[in-house]
């Protein structure tokens, strides 16, 4: 059992039978009264951010979260199905837990999928991936590299905001935390 010194960003924690991440937190040293421990908690299946103040030294419950190397192989209805990198199982893994991956992820792609119990938790994807451009309107004569945006269709059926003069066919790099247009990949 550790305490809530031992608190760090990323942590899984087990309180009242729900799984929390740690996203940050800070130790406090009052002048005046005992030490305390301020979080800010993630619910790791709802997504819920709840913000927690631990006791300095009060016991916690560290979850046992194992981040294993996987790679999506296919989708079939609401499930999509990845292969262990190291055993080769195949795991089932449903749209929710996905979450908003579903929007950068293409067959055959590398992904971590964080197990607790045998259960999937969450997908982490790489900060960034390449994805061409299925279908963005022309640009318009004049269209500069600094300037306005417009809407553009990924390979994987995603939206994203593109500059005006990326053309349909063009390989662009997404950062996948918040979908956003990072460059052209030549």
């Amino acid at each position: 059992m550790a305490t809530s010194n031992d608190l760090k960003n990323g942590v899984v924690l087990s309180l009242d039978g729900q799984l929390w991440t740690v996203i940050e937190f800070q130790h406090v040293k009052p002048g005046k009264g005992g030490a305390f421990v301020r979080s800010k908690l993630k619910n790791v299946l709802s997504g819920k951010v709840v913000d927690k103040t631990f006791n300095a030294g009060a016991k916690v419950d560290f979850a046992n979260v194992d981040k294993r190397d996987m790679q999506y192989l296919y989708r079939d209805g609401d499930t999509f199905i990845f292969m262990d990198s190291s055993t080769y199982d195949q795991i089932p893994v449903t749209d929710v837990v996905v979450g908003d991956a579903i929007n950068f992820m293409l067959e055959n792609q590398e992904a971590v999928v964080a197990m607790h119990d045998d259960n999937p938790l969450y997908v982490e994807l790489p900060a960034s991936v390449e994805l061409t451009i299925t279908f963005t309107e022309p640009g318009l004569q004049g269209d500069r590299s600094s300037g306005g945006t417009k809407p553009a269709t990924l390979e994987t059926g995603a939206q994203i905001q593109v500059p005006l003069f990326v053309d349909e066919g063009t390989k662009v790099k997404v950062d996948t935390r918040d979908g956003s247009y990072q460059g052209r990949i030549n």
